[in-house]
């Protein structure tokens, strides 16, 4: 596959304090740092004890990844105008940070608006920030990416 940068260089962005958190809603490796997941795992068991189910579709993504990621869109035939309104550009995903979740709910599409319609997202709105979460790409968010209601971020490093 055609990477858009030289494996040497994201080397340089490799998070090294990643911990393994077992799978994401699709059976993938999930990893975030330590901090991140301790307040995930507090909110989570918050949540719960509020009959609200909360799923993790993504985390840590690599910037191979990421490459990967907008060259699949590329070769399905979007723009790539259209591609960095919902992906970022390798190198400053906050993603890579391993502090974002996309978070989902049973029920709900992932990574679709319509999340914003569940309880789950009323209880985030609600709660999150007491957990260090706040969610990243609100409506008409001054960095001009698209609405992500379900993309949330730990604020502590």
């Amino acid at each position: 596959s055609t990477h858009c940068i030289s494996s040497a260089a994201s080397d340089v962005y490799k998070r090294q304090d990643l911990i393994d958190c077992g799978k994401d809603l699709f059976g993938r490796p999930l990893r975030m740092t330590d901090i991140t997941l301790q307040n995930w795992q507090h909110m989570f068991a918050s949540a719960k004890q509020s009959n609200i189910t909360l799923q993790i579709v993504s985390a840590y993504r690599s910037i191979d990844y990421q490459c990967d990621l907008i060259q699949r869109k590329l070769a399905s035939g979007r723009s790539i105008d259209d591609i960095l309104q919902v992906n970022a550009i390798p190198g400053y995903s906050e993603h890579h940070t391993g502090r974002a979740l996309d978070i989902t709910t049973p029920g709900a599409e992932p990574l679709e608006e319509s999340f914003e319609l569940t309880d789950a997202f009323a209880w985030l709105v609600d709660h999150a920030a007491a957990f260090n979460f706040a969610m990243s790409y609100p409506k008409s968010n001054n960095l001009g990416i698209a609405y992500e209601p379900w993309h949330w971020a730990c604020a502590s490093r």
